[in-house]
């Protein structure tokens, strides 16, 4: 039942953190209300930066951007590290 729970979570930050990459792409216009990158980096770190990845490429966004992106590959090391 826990790991049901966790999973669900997990899915929900890697949709979530897809679709704000994906809100984020169509007001990538001047002058308009963008997605902060720490929101961003934040679902990644939650566990979302599977869909982060995926909408990076899909969407061809935030993925030239080296600043950001060096900052995403920290979250997932976050992710990948395991704690005693």
């Amino acid at each position: 039942m826990l790991i049901a729970k966790i999973l669900t979570l997990y899915l929900a930050a890697n949709i979530m953190n897809f679709f704000a990459y994906a809100l984020d792409k169509s007001k990538a216009k001047p002058g308009t209300w963008r997605t902060p990158e720490i929101t961003l980096h934040l679902l990644a770190l939650i566990g979302g930066w599977p869909g982060a990845a995926i909408s990076q490429q899909l969407l061809r966004h935030k993925s030239k951007k080296v600043a950001f992106r060096a900052v995403f590959w920290l979250t997932v090391m976050a992710n990948s590290t395991r704690m005693n």
